[in-house]
């Protein structure tokens, strides 16, 4: 037989593993008491009984039963009752969910005044403006919170009278209790209510409501926390903070206190104290606080026993503890406690000392940081004490803070870079033939595009500043200018500052906080309490990952950066950035060759400039494997764009046989969907010699490595493989290539070839496909649009958006991997592949690969290694390291 549900405990009866049932709040009061702190007494309702109001619109008919025995507990335990006439108890009701949501639900202190119990108070506590006071604050907190009213109107008539309340008296205070009551007459069409059950069955069942507000919401869906939770309610028996002082060590107050600096994780108490005053005049900031070690002086006695208290709970924690408190008359109160919130610098410092401390494991430790908080403390950032508006707002795709003087193209940001000018390239969308503007720019800004946009991975890839989709900017490139959706015009040459975390732009230069921790990663020298933290998490991390972290990197500086930072290869290296600049005009002649010897001739040009590419790269990478993709996008990437040939031939005032002859290849080449179109292994089989020119300077550039004494591990991969037949035809061209160079040589050449598993076809028919492949690597970005049927570029500028605003996506599926569709795609791939071949590599190159929810679940679900851009690396090794814990322990971070 089932036991009933229960819906109401007693703080006696819970402890800290009931966060579910209990909230945050409720298991953090529970375990106080079960400690033995002085904890005020009370009752929690569970979120049980919330879901079930939630979905109902009533609460459990069991509720109220069990809340008026809870209740009548509390009064024995008080020695008094709710709202009496004379010395009334009075509670507080405050949300409590599972996990943390500081200030996003309500509150509402003082249940049980009335018209008749007020003055009962006032003869109780021999304070009459005391009583007064908590009245009238009852009164605006439950008009406000439970009757709806605009806060404002209170707030209004509070500035008639006084521009601090806490300046008025007790005649004063009397009237704006009458006018507060007036104004939610009139508001209302009903009296505030005077019967104290009343009072606590509303307030109860608005926390309830609350938990579906719109900055609820919001704040949920920012930190991902499920919508279905529901929040606890805690009935707690009031404590007065705001009874004034009679005397030393007969003070009261309130405060919140931390256990370390929750901003920067240093050792020792910090937090405000505010005397004569209620624990929501902290929170709310309505009037100065104090420095929480000015209680000492105010009261030496509460202040030692608050210490021994912040000392107990971060050893019973074992954490940064944030506690709320009140002093009553010299009788110190501990209110609430949860694990503090801190910043990215604290939670390094916080893990790392308590682990050397040993309070913790350094596995424990591990898992109390994560790769979001590394990453924002690698990246340079504007000075947070900076107020300027910004311009405009976009997707902040790659972190970081950067500033410069605009321009409009590529050549342009070279030509000033080489001159010694920081600049910032600004496009609609970039292309790959921006790269050297990229290159030469301090930061990327463009009106299109989202996250995974062409600007985007680029610009993370070389951890340059990059903000995309910014769509308030008019970008016009002829005017050499852009305007704002205000009417501000920013001119080439002006200088405007990127905000790459927060996706903001600002007119002018805004000063700039430069960060240790990126030097540190990149030199593995520690400067300083924060980077020995960091330093110390990653090596940890290293001890215990399976995975393989690797880089996507083009070019040996990259490769170079990326190894620095802890790199074990690249997992991509995209060819068709070495076709640009200088090149462009060789890959024309290919382009437009008219006969196979023309064509010859450009890919045999091509050929030598390839090798030495590849050569610098296996040496930066020397020792460690290196996938190199083959040409990869439609060769109509690689000519100029199709109007401006067509405009420059309508202006041309006489004949311009170059600019006819390229219109005509790219009218010949145009496609109406040109990433689904002739790219990847099509082009390679269709277009002669260019998948035996690409293979050659491979082979060759392990060959003149070998022969230089080095230990290059090249890979060659196929893309966007579709059907089995392809990569055999592939393979076969690829292997006949490798074992020419081999016999021109004489030199051993071990090149695994392998493919991308970028299309749901190759996903599915995985096994037939791993006869003929050595390796898999997941393309999971095209592997994701292909799935979902949307376009990277267009998607997250146009209905994204409203998809998470509306629950559709709770993040966007190139932001963390779709781990019902894409994920169980590369799930299937992955088991179906090395059912047919056991030994099958396996990795991902998306984006996807430096993303910490996606490494978790790549780690589970059996690849070999992640790739990601080379700045992500650190925060790659950090979540795969956490990754492994939690799927040797079941535990997880639940801070």
């Amino acid at each position: 037989m089932t036991q009933p549900t229960k819906y109401v405990y007693g703080f006696a009866e819970g402890g800290r593993d009931m966060a579910a049932l209990l909230g945050g709040k409720g298991a953090g009061l529970a375990e106080m008491t079960r400690i033995g702190l002085p904890v005020p007494p009370g009752f929690t309702v569970t979120t049980d009984a919330c879901k079930v109001y939630l979905k109902t619109g009533e609460e459990p008919p069991e509720l109220g039963i069990e809340a008026a025995r809870a209740l009548a507990g509390l009064e024995q335990a008080m020695g008094r009752t709710l709202g009496a006439p004379d010395d009334p108890l009075l509670v507080s009701v405050r949300s409590g969910a599972r996990f943390s949501m500081p200030g996003m639900m309500d509150t509402i202190l003082d249940i049980g005044l009335n018209d008749e119990s007020v003055t009962g108070l006032a003869k109780a506590s021999g304070q009459e403006r005391f009583a007064w006071d908590s009245y009238r604050r009852l009164i605006q907190m439950f008009g406000h919170t439970v009757m709806g009213v605009d806060g404002d109107l209170f707030e209004q008539a509070i500035a008639a009278h006084t521009a601090d309340d806490h300046d008025l008296d007790t005649g004063e205070l009397v009237r704006l209790t009458e006018e507060f009551k007036a104004i939610i007459r009139k508001e209302t069409g009903e009296d505030f209510p005077q019967d104290p059950a009343d009072q606590l069955a509303r307030a109860v069942r608005a926390v309830f409501d609350s938990w579906n507000t719109e900055r609820a919401h919001v704040y949920r869906h920012r930190e991902h926390i499920p919508e279905d939770l529901g929040t606890a309610v805690n009935v707690q028996a009031m404590v007065f903070g705001n009874l004034g002082s009679t005397g030393a060590s007969k003070s009261s107050g309130t405060g919140v206190a931390f256990t370390r600096d929750p901003a920067t994780g240093e050792r020792g108490l910090y937090g405000d104290y505010l005397p004569d005053a209620q624990g929501e005049d902290v929170v709310a900031g309505v009037r100065d606080a104090l420095p929480l070690s000015e209680l000492k002086t105010l009261d030496p006695r509460a202040y030692v026993e608050l210490g021994d208290h912040l000392r107990t709970l971060e050893n019973h924690y074992r954490d940064l503890c944030d506690v709320e408190f009140t002093v009553e008359r010299g009788k110190l109160w501990i209110l609430q406690t949860r694990v503090g919130k801190r910043t990215a610098e604290a939670a390094f410092r916080i893990a790392h000392d308590l682990r050397e401390e040993q309070t913790i494991t350094a596995d424990e430790a591990l898992v109390r940081v994560d790769g979001a908080e590394l990453t924002r403390l690698m990246f340079p950032r504007f000075d947070v004490k900076t107020t300027d508006r910004p311009l405009a707002h976009g997707v902040p795709a790659s972190p970081g803070a950067a500033v410069g003087a605009v321009v409009f193209d590529s050549a342009e940001a070279v030509r000033r870079a080489a001159a010694g000018q920081k600049v910032v390239l600004v496009r609609r969308e970039t292309t790959p033939d921006d790269l050297p503007g990229m290159i030469a720019a301090q930061a990327v800004l463009t009106s299109r595009g989202g996250k995974t946009s062409h600007a985007a991975v680029v610009a993370r890839g070389m951890g340059k500043v990059c903000v995309c989709g910014a769509e308030s900017l008019g970008v016009d490139p002829a005017a050499r200018a852009f305007t704002t959706d205000s009417g501000v015009v920013v001119h080439e040459g002006e200088t405007v500052s990127v905000d790459g975390t927060a996706g903001t732009v600002h007119l002018g230069e805004l000063p700039l906080t430069a960060s240790d921790v990126g030097r540190a990663l990149e030199t593995g020298t520690a400067a300083g309490p924060l980077t020995e933290a960091v330093l110390g998490a990653l090596a940890h991390a290293d001890s215990v990952r399976r995975l393989e972290v690797r880089a996507n990197a083009d070019t040996p500086e990259d490769a170079a950066r990326a190894r620095s930072l802890g790199a074990q290869g690249i997992g991509l290296c995209r060819t068709e950035h070495m076709f640009l600049g200088e090149r462009r005009a060789l890959v024309e002649a290919m382009i437009l060759a008219r006969d196979d010897t023309a064509r010859e001739q450009a890919l045999a040009a091509l050929l030598p400039l390839q090798r030495a590419d590849f050569t610098g790269i296996l040496e930066a990478m020397d020792g460690l494997p290196v996938t190199i993709r083959l040409l990869d996008p439609p060769l109509h990437e690689f000519l100029p764009d199709r109007t401006e040939l067509a405009v420059r031939l309508a202006r041309a005032t006489e004949p311009d046989p170059r600019a006819s002859e390229l219109l005509a290849a790219v009218e010949r080449m145009h496609e109406q969907n040109p990433m689904l179109g002739l790219r990847g292994v099509r082009l390679g089989l269709a277009v002669p010699g260019l998948m035996a020119m690409q293979v050659r300077a491979v082979a060759e550039a392990v060959t003149a490595r070998l022969r230089a004494g080095g230990h290059p591990r090249a890979e060659i991969m196929i893309p966007l493989v579709g059907t089995v037949e392809e990569l055999r035809l592939a393979r076969a061209e690829t292997e006949r290539v490798l074992a020419d160079v081999a016999a021109e040589t004489g030199t051993a050449l071990d090149c695994p070839i392998g493919t991308m598993i970028e299309l749901p076809r190759a996903a599915l028919t995985a096994a037939r496909i791993a006869g003929s492949a050595d390796f898999f690597s997941f393309g999971t970005n095209d592997l994701t649009q292909t799935t979902w049927g949307l376009s990277r570029d267009d998607a997250e500028a146009s209905f994204f958006p409203l998809y998470l605003e509306k629950g559709v996506f709770a993040v966007s599926p190139f932001d963390s991997i779709d781990q019902e569709g894409v994920g169980r795609l590369v799930e299937l791939a992955v088991e179906a592949g090395r059912g047919v071949n056991p030994r099958l590599e396996t990795g991902v190159c998306g984006e996807h690969g430096g993303d910490p929810d996606s490494i978790h679940f790549f780690h589970r679900v059996g690849l070999d290694y992640v790739s990601c851009s080379p700045f992500r690396i650190p925060a790659a090794r950090l979540e795969a390291g956490r990754a492994a814990l939690e799927d040797s322990t079941g535990t997880s971070d639940t801070r």
